[in-house]
């Protein structure tokens, strides 16, 4: 198994519309590729200061 993490960071008003971004267009773009291996991805989303944190869990198979 092969896991990318990934770390973004927005403005808590902002927050929201990226995490829409993430879900509708930049995930769904991913999976429509069909790449090879790849097994799912993971949002995980917390308040971080000033700022509000993501971090994307990309996780790939063996492909055989």
């Amino acid at each position: 198994m092969i896991a990318r993490l990934w770390h973004g960071h927005t403005r808590p008003d902002d927050a929201d519309a990226y995490e829409r971004l993430l879900r509708e267009e930049i995930f769904r773009g991913i999976a429509s590729r069909a790449i090879p291996g790849y097994r799912g991805i993971e949002l995980f989303r917390r308040p971080a200061g000033e700022e509000v944190e993501f971090v994307t869990l990309m996780r790939f198979g063996g492909v055989r």
